[in-house]
């Protein structure tokens, strides 16, 4: 089994290095769903590398569009392209947009950005998926912040209406968005109750940063409706001074802060 933990490391390490090679970018969401994209991508879906498109394979996608730096960084330690090409992050000339693209990235099976719309993508190939007699899985992961669209819920009342047990989403429940507070700005509790009335099966993992409960959560998916894994985690995780703090939403850090934060982490520039 893949050490997970070192993996983790890893992808944070490259997280940083994107956003502060390009100047710009969104640390705080995209460190604290690592864990999630760890365990989906190294230990639970059906994917592989070497073949992107692969007839059958699981899918994923990132509703949060703006945490790609996450999203490159995962498929990168997963081998789908070479790590150097996430110091093109952001620039005009690299297929590494701030949004993924879907077109251009192998591996992102979704272009995502406008929040709210990943879900309803996510829908859909979970229909696609019972109309052709696919047996894989579709996954996502939204942001606490994004539950404040109302396409989410529209999503979320198609999900239970077509029974679509092969959708399972995970919220990224940091607790802050680009203004603050998610429950001062608009406040989506109960998130778990809300799912559950809209007829999912509702997960509630309290440490989004352990494998364990995570993988324990997986395991408690159902067959007839679809579920929905909603992880308590830390904006910022790993970097002392990012975390839990909404103005790291989407700054990048400067070059003191790039070493502070990479030495945090084990790594260097």
């Amino acid at each position: 089994m893949a050490d997970l933990k070192a993996i983790a490391t890893n992808i944070r390490q490259s997280i940083i290095k994107e956003i502060a090679n390009a100047a710009s970018g969104h640390p705080g969401g995209s460190l604290s769903g690592v864990e999630i994209l760890t365990l989906l991508y190294f230990e639970v879906m059906n994917i592989d590398p070497k073949d992107p498109k692969k007839v059958g394979r699981d899918k994923f996608v990132l509703s949060k569009g703006h945490a790609s730096p996450l999203l490159y960084a995962t498929l990168a330690e997963r081998g789908y392209f070479e790590k150097e090409e996430l110091l093109t992050f952001r620039r005009i000339d690299s297929r590494l947009q701030g949004h993924p693209d879907m077109k251009n990235v192998p591996g992102v099976d979704m272009s995502t950005g406008s929040l709210g719309q990943g879900l309803s993508a996510a829908v859909g190939m979970a229909i696609a998926n019972k109309l052709d007699g696919n047996d894989a899985k579709v996954y996502a992961l939204l942001g606490d912040g994004e539950l404040a669209e109302g396409m989410i819920w529209e999503a979320a009342m198609s999900a239970s209406h077509y029974n679509l047990d092969n959708l399972i989403a995970f919220v990224d429940y940091n607790g802050l968005q680009i203004d603050g507070r998610c429950c001062d700005v608009m406040n989506s509790d109960p998130i778990d109750g809300k799912f559950a009335a809209f007829n999912w099966n509702v997960i509630n993992v309290e440490d989004g940063h352990d494998f364990d409960q995570i993988r324990e959560a997986l395991g408690k998916v159902v067959e007839g409706k679809p579920n929905v894994l909603v992880c308590k985690t830390i904006k910022g995780k790993g970097v002392s001074f990012m975390e839990d703090q909404a103005g790291w939403h989407g700054s990048a850090p400067n070059e003191e802060q790039t070493k502070q934060a990479l030495a945090e982490l084990g790594g260097t520039l």
